[in-house]
């Protein structure tokens, strides 16, 4: 969930808070899943304010009670997102009270604790096994609509300097999906997406299903769409203090995955890497250092 229900509501009436509610609303802006699911005392000891604080607040927004705002974001979260304009309302009374530098450090230190987040042993075990499904693959198709195509993408481009095996399903003229035309039983899906989940990208990896293709997701929940239909479902965070979700987890991922696809190509993936290096440079497509240039 981007926002909560009352969101409009605290950022038209946030400037004429008392601080101390002006605190309680920054937790209820910014945390919505929390405010469904924590009590009122954990959610108050949370935001660093007592509990009758939050009953306050409540009254101010119009409710009976606290109560009343938990049910109110509960229906939210078991209805799903609400969209982008309300987090970006929460974003603006940010930056307003502490300044764009403190939300360009913000959102550095979430990425950087995100991508710190992935290297546990239990993530990198599903990471591994992930990347063996995709290297045993005799043709890796590689898909990612709206914000997750930059990950299927890059994915793809660094496996065509690899080899030939990678397949980029793209949504030229709509003919994207005719790639799995050709698909078999001995081909993966490595496929992308994250909440707001795009309707085609979970429709085409239950298509893969029936083509008996493994899948591979990159998606952000163990309950995700994607990680109910993929074998191998590597999990990414996205939260953010910007009002859209971060990709930079998701996008190391596909980096990582990368490389360890490469590593395992041995030779082969030698020989294709020199093949790749001889084109390039035939084409002059990189620009040559200038302490590269011989002395005329």
């Amino acid at each position: 969930m981007d926002r909560g229900p009352l969101t409009e509501r605290i950022i038209r009436s946030f400037d004429d808070m008392p601080a101390q509610l002006q605190a309680g609303a920054r937790y209820v802006l910014d945390r919505p899943r929390d405010v469904a699911l924590l009590s009122m005392r954990e959610q108050a000891r949370q935001a660093g304010v007592q509990p009758a604080t939050m009953t306050r607040l409540a009254k101010r927004l119009g409710m009976e009670g606290y109560d009343e705002v938990r049910e109110l974001y509960a229906a939210a979260v078991r209805d799903g997102g609400l969209g982008f304009a309300g987090k970006a309302g929460v974003q603006v009374i940010s930056q307003k009270l502490k300044g764009d530098k403190a939300l360009a450090a913000d959102m550095l230190r979430s990425i950087s604790d995100q991508v710190q987040r992935l290297a546990t042993p239990a993530g990198l075990e599903r990471l591994v096994t992930a990347a063996r499904a995709l290297a045993s693959a005799r043709r890796i198709y590689c898909l990612g609509l709206r914000s997750s195509h930059s990950i299927a993408w890059h994915l793809h481009y660094v496996l065509t300097l690899v080899g030939d095996r990678s397949v980029h399903i793209e949504g030229i003229g709509a003919t994207g999906p005719d790639t799995l035309a050709r698909a078999t039983n001995k081909d993966v899906l490595l496929v992308a997406s994250v909440m707001p989940y795009t309707r085609l990208t979970i429709e085409l990896a239950e298509y893969a299903v029936t083509r008996g293709m493994t899948v591979v997701a990159i998606t952000d929940s163990e309950v995700a769409p994607l990680a109910q239909i993929a074998q191998h479902a590597v999990i990414v965070p996205t939260e953010s203090p910007s009002f859209f979700h971060a990709m930079s987890p998701a996008f190391a991922i596909a980096e990582v995955l990368g490389a360890i696809i490469a590593g395992r190509g041995g030779d082969t993936a030698l020989a294709s890497l020199r093949h790749s290096d001889g084109h390039l440079a035939a084409l002059n497509t990189h620009l040559k250092s200038r302490n590269n240039k011989k002395p005329s």
